[in-house]
């Protein structure tokens, strides 16, 4: 993943709340979630655990698990949006979520820039973020955060991630096989609101973007901010799809602008 790649960044003037990029990783020979054993999933965060107290410069952190979570800790991280919940249907009924919350927990750096979810969908959800547009400095943290991941399980157990020369890196859901890469931000597009959410959508497919609401995949949308993020995983490389948001992104507040107009 060559950052230097990347021509260009979102607009400053753009009215973006946040920019979030994440990808999937898991080990090479252990279980994926919905088959991973008590035993491995323990392994897993014992190995994570280790790995993270290596973690260089401005990734470094603390790590903070789940079960036994200080009531303190877990209100801290609800507040800053980190904490994964149990209760997700899908994940449940695939079986992801067997022995809740035992073997899962949450790193994050000093500045809360830099987090790492381990065992709930994938084993680890690796995942940049700040206020702002500057996509390309998160995707760099990112690039960087991945590296330090792989090299120290790699250190610790001899594994690298679960590479597949087809399909790229394995997840545990099939929509992120490939780069299992997911870069967006929050944006105000009020012009497109008022042109409406449907035209907003089909315009997205034509920029090879998907809009979400804020609340997530299935929590609706509110007034005019939506979450932008590439539709792709499959197929692309990770420049070329972040390339691609940042490029739409420009697009979709170019154009919002002229609707407000109307």
């Amino acid at each position: 993943m060559d950052v230097s790649k990347l021509a260009g960044n979102v607009n400053p003037a753009a009215p973006v709340h946040s920019t979030r990029i994440r990808v999937g990783r898991s080990i090479d020979g252990f279980g994926l979630s919905p088959g991973i054993t008590q035993e491995q999933r323990l392994k897993v965060e014992s190995l994570f655990k280790s790995a993270c107290k290596k973690f260089p410069g401005k990734l470094a952190g603390s790590y903070y698990p789940l079960l036994g979570m200080e009531e303190s800790v877990r209100q801290q991280l609800v507040d800053d949006h980190f904490l994964f919940m149990s209760g997700d249907a899908n994940l449940r009924i695939s079986g992801m979520e067997r022995d809740w919350p035992e073997g899962r927990g949450i790193f994050h750096n000093d500045d809360k820039t830099f987090l790492v979810w381990v065992n709930e969908e994938d084993q680890f959800r690796i995942i940049s973020m700040e206020k702002g547009g500057d996509v390309k400095g998160v995707f760099t943290r990112l690039v960087e955060g991945i590296k330090a991941v792989g090299d120290s399980v790699k250190e610790e157990s001899g594994k690298d991630f679960m590479l597949d020369e087809k399909y790229g890196y394995v997840h545990s859901c099939p929509s992120n096989l490939g780069t299992g890469m997911r870069a967006s931000v929050h944006i105000d597009l009020p012009g497109w609101t008022s042109h409406g959410v449907d035209k907003l959508r089909a315009r997205c497919e034509e920029l090879a973007l998907q809009p979400r609401g804020t609340r997530g995949e299935s929590g609706g949308q509110t007034g005019c901010t939506y979450d932008i993020s590439n539709k792709h995983r499959l197929g692309y490389s990770e420049v070329q799809l972040v390339q691609t948001m940042i490029d739409g992104v420009n697009t979709l507040y170019k154009e919002d602008l002229e609707l407000q107009k109307k």
